[in-house]
């Protein structure tokens, strides 16, 4: 009985004379993809406060941006410094220059910001955005090609008018925005120095003067005006009486000192100046001046003391 025919053997590829060489092949293949990709670097790029993930071959921050289409031009920040390597997991951060026209306190000046919004601008110009009053909020944006800003300090300025003395704190962008802030009114006659339309600068004493336009008509000056003052507030300049109220030494009311062309607050004048004023009331109201001083009226012709003036 004859044995069974054992099936062919299928062949076996390894045993095929071009497998040595497609292995190798394909270990070289292998190496040369794990390489490649050991070169590639994930870099997080931050443009003008914009990130972006970016896979670059570059070795260093110059040619990243170069891959990734940034370009950097002259002011701008780039950081790490442009000529540093770049590693795997890197972030490089981009802020392009600005052009800023500041106008501070009434000067102008040109600049290159980085910053992308108005008060980091600031900063960046050694400003504190708190310390006075912007042309713009302090988080509006800077455009890329740039904007106009305008700035006024807080400063301390001083109003002197007569006898009182008004310290302030202000961002006045002139003298008479400054009286207007501190409610002193301007009237017909009165000087100002510095001029109105002035800019008062840190220290500013600003003085009003009272300029005597009213000619005092020489009957007028004769009268015994310190015996009026006396009687009605005992001659002082700063008397006050609450039921008016009534101020200084011929108890103006407020409204009959303005019309006499005071201003502010009699009690707050020297002597010479209330008397000037009262005289011209006096010549004002003719034949009702009286009306003024109804328990003293008779004290201007008090022939012990006739010929006071002013």
């Amino acid at each position: 009985m004859r044995g069974k025919r054992r099936a062919p053997r299928p062949p076996i590829p390894w045993r095929s004379p071009w497998t040595p060489v497609v292995c190798l092949a394909g270990m070289v293949a292998l190496g040369a993809l794990v390489s490649v990709s050991s070169l590639v670097k994930e870099v997080v790029v931050i443009v003008d406060g914009r990130q972006s993930q970016v896979r670059a071959f570059a070795g260093t921050v110059h040619d990243v941006l170069a891959e990734a289409g940034v370009s950097v031009g002259y002011g701008d920040l780039v950081r790490p410094p442009a000529h540093e390597d770049v590693t795997d997991g890197s972030t490089i951060e981009v802020r392009h220059a600005r052009p800023i026209t500041l106008t501070l306190d009434g000067r102008t000046s040109r600049h290159l910001v980085t910053a992308t919004n108005v008060g980091d601008a600031l900063a960046e110009l050694d400003l504190t955005p708190a310390a006075g009053k912007l042309s713009a909020p302090p988080d509006g944006a800077v455009p890329l090609s740039g904007m106009e800003l305008t700035v006024y300090t807080r400063r301390r300025v001083y109003v002197v008018a007569g006898t009182s003395r008004i310290a302030s704190r202000t961002t006045a962008r002139t003298v008479r925005e400054v009286l207007r802030q501190k409610r002193i009114p301007l009237r017909h006659g009165y000087m100002v120095n510095p001029p109105l339309g002035s800019f008062p600068k840190d220290g500013t004493v600003i003085t009003v003067t009272p300029s005597h336009t009213v000619p005092i008509r020489p009957e007028v000056l004769r009268l015994n005006w310190q015996a009026l003052a006396v009687c009605a507030a005992q001659g002082d300049p700063q008397a006050y009486n609450p039921d008016g109220p009534y101020y200084g030494m011929y108890q103006f009311s407020l409204p009959v000192w303005q019309a006499a062309g005071g201003m502010g607050i009699p009690s707050t004048w020297p002597a010479e100046e209330q008397t000037y004023r009262a005289q011209v009331l006096y010549q004002q109201m003719g034949s009702r001046w009286q009306t003024q001083w109804p328990n003293c009226a008779d004290r201007l012709f008090d022939p012990a003391q006739q010929g006071s003036s002013r």
